[in-house]
């Protein structure tokens, strides 16, 4: 399912549109870049709180779908974020890490942090919905 969360993660427009990459991905794991530029930031020059928290779904979100069966896809059902601190480094990371992945749900977290992965920006807990394949 690593393939199938490479592609799928291929195809959001959204993603392109915030420059953010796949840095890493393993099964229960998956790491995003996103590089700061003037339309991600709000008014004090700072990485827009939907562009952290975008980029957090998206990381549970194929994190949670490395860890599905084989065909299946993923929507997110809920998550809380925590903005621990506003996000003013050049680039930022957002790992997103499977905590239970179960047959229907997959319960995740997920953290923004600077490029050396040593300052903490925010924080989620997120649920996703494995969406299972038709026969």
């Amino acid at each position: 399912m690593i393939e199938a969360a490479k592609e799928s993660f291929s195809k959001q427009g959204f993603m392109k549109t915030l420059g953010a990459e796949i840095i890493h991905i393993e099964k229960g794991l998956l790491k995003i870049r996103c590089k700061k530029n003037e339309g991600l930031t709000q008014q004090h020059g700072f990485f827009h709180a939907g562009v952290l928290t975008s980029i957090m779904d998206s990381a549970c979100g194929y994190a949670a779908l490395t860890t599905m069966e084989k065909g299946s896809d993923v929507l997110s059902v809920e998550f809380k974020t925590n903005l621990l601190r506003p996000a003013k480094s050049d680039v930022i990371i957002a790992t997103g890490r499977v905590v239970k992945s179960g047959r229907t749900l997959v319960f995740c977290e997920a953290t923004v942090t600077d490029e050396t992965e040593e300052i903490l920006y925010t924080t989620m807990q997120g649920t996703m919905i494995s969406l299972k394949p038709t026969n």
